[in-house]
């Protein structure tokens, strides 16, 4: 080998500086962009799972609605609101629930307004349907008949005032007429509790018909009224008192 060659070849070994620190800022180099990669998709990864969890948050709380409104769920809330008004149903002889509440052309009915008098007491589902027109009208027949035996007759409902009103105004029914919207008399009366129309079940107005008598007790209970024939039958209770 001549002198030249091997001064050359002695310049640049394998095993050099040179060559050593280039390697290792290669390999540094590489190292880096290595943990860069690394890196990057992890926080890609982090906002999609947040993004994830964002999405599947709502998803919960629409099936717990659904499950709150699931026929389990229904068939619960009607029990229990039964419950409510059999726990707050009146016994004959008891005392009457005292109330107040606004009545047909804007006036307040109360019970101590009939305080030392008869009192019957009507509760009907809904104004100007065929059964309650019936029974309203019933009673508007009878009012003179009431009014000898000394008592005095109110006719009850969930209806809203406006309502109540084109409803006497319609038929010429002579019976003051209440609006309970809140349902506290309903319930406190036993007149508010489970029903079933078409095989499906709700909360509503049970038809029901309370007499009390002069000393503020309860003197009868009709539930489940069959309209027909009805207010005769409440006269007569009401003329033996």
């Amino acid at each position: 080998m001549s002198k030249k060659s091997r001064k050359k070849s002695s310049k640049t070994p394998s095993g050099s500086p040179t060559a050593t620190t280039k390697s290792a800022k290669t390999r540094a180099s590489t190292q880096t962009r290595s943990a860069k990669t690394q890196r990057t998709p992890a926080r890609k990864s982090a906002a999609t799972i947040a993004k994830a969890g964002s999405h599947k948050a709502p998803s919960k709380q629409l099936k717990s609605s659904k499950s709150a409104s699931s026929p389990a769920a229904v068939k619960s809330g009607l029990e229990s609101g039964l419950k409510s008004g059999l726990k707050s149903g009146l016994a004959e002889g008891q005392k009457a629930p005292a109330f107040r509440l606004p009545r047909d052309g804007g006036d307040v009915v109360t019970l101590a307004d009939y305080a030392g008098r008869k009192l019957v007491l009507f509760f009907y589902p809904r104004a100007d349907t065929p059964g309650c027109t019936r029974e309203a009208i019933d009673f508007t027949r009878l009012a003179g008949a009431f009014a000898a035996a000394g008592t005095a007759v109110l006719g009850i409902s969930a209806d809203p005032l406006k309502a109540q009103e084109k409803f006497r105004d319609k038929h010429k029914l002579g019976v003051p007429l209440i609006s309970d919207e809140t349902h506290e008399m309903l319930e406190a009366y036993g007149a508010w509790g489970e029903k079933s129309m078409y095989g499906k079940s709700f909360l509503g107005i049970l038809r029901t018909t309370i007499l009390v008598g002069t000393d503020g007790k309860v003197a009868r209970i009709w539930r489940n009224v069959r309209v027909d024939g009805h207010a005769d039958e409440v006269l007569e209770a009401a003329r033996s008192l």
